[in-house]
């Protein structure tokens, strides 16, 4: 899988008289993952779906690999926070990964399948419905679907806002394991701080709506990473209360 890069140029979105976004511009670096954070209402998950090429900006432009974003990118897969719709109730775990594989050989299609049901933690459970399963596993599903695509860029959308707090430790977890395996660019959205700084090699933090880049951030957090060891560090303590006292800015300066 051959790492992306991301660009967003002055991307604003209003709706009618609303502008819930307003002239964002960022790097997402390749081979890395980044954060975008931000307090309730302030546009992350519409600028998300601006990125992915489901919504359109109003004004800019956000370019992956060198080429303008028109409609949904060649490389590109996307994990949303709500899981439980996203699979196909009737189908089982291998089934519901294998869905956008369509078009690939039968045994290519297998090949894949089985590698992303390995990279999450899933063998022994091909054969599960969704409504079999925990809300932690459903997302490993989702997470295994979207792998198998082999995308360069994985976009995922407050993915872990619905599981309970040990779950989302796990999860993220896995993420940065697949992650550091694979080398592809993540993108995940979220509002909580921990896993914002956790996650990131790099934040987006966003104001208050309509929203500006109140600042990016370089986190210099060694990897691999521990739920421990790592919150327990000087420096996660210290890029966690900068983030905090950017978020609680109201006036989007």
């Amino acid at each position: 899988m051959t790492s992306a890069e991301l660009r967003l140029d002055s991307i604003s979105k209003s709706y009618g008289d609303n502008m819930a976004v307003r002239s964002i511009s960022a790097d997402v670096p390749a081979g890395k993952v980044s954060v975008i954070v931000g307090p309730s209402g302030c546009g992350k998950s519409t600028l998300l779906r601006i990125i992915s090429g489901l919504d359109v900006p109003t004004d800019g432009a956000v370019t992956f690999n060198g080429e303008r974003v028109d409609g949904v990118p060649d490389g590109l897969a996307m994990v949303f926070q709500d899981y439980s719709r996203s699979l196909f109730p009737w189908m089982h775990v291998d089934k519901n990964i294998a869905f956008p594989l369509k078009k690939l050989p039968k045994d290519e299609r297998v090949r894949r399948v089985q590698e992303a049901i390995d990279a999450v933690g899933l063998s022994g459970k091909e054969k599960l419905y969704p409504w079999q399963m925990s809300g932690g596993m459903q997302q490993r599903v989702a997470i295994a679907r979207a792998l198998a695509s082999h995308p360069s860029l994985l976009l995922m959308d407050e993915p872990y806002a619905s599981v309970d707090a040990q779950t989302r430790a796990d999860l993220e977890d896995l993420l940065l394991k697949i992650q550091a395996e694979l080398g592809i660019t993540v993108l995940v959205v979220t509002h909580d701080i921990d896993e914002s700084v956790y996650l990131a090699d790099h934040i987006i933090v966003l104001s208050a709506p309509p929203s500006v880049v109140a600042e990016t951030i370089d986190v210099d957090l060694e990897r691999p990473r521990d739920q421990i060891t790592t919150k327990e560090d000087p420096r996660f303590t210290a890029i966690r209360a900068h983030v905090t006292k950017l978020l609680r800015r109201t006036d989007g300066d």
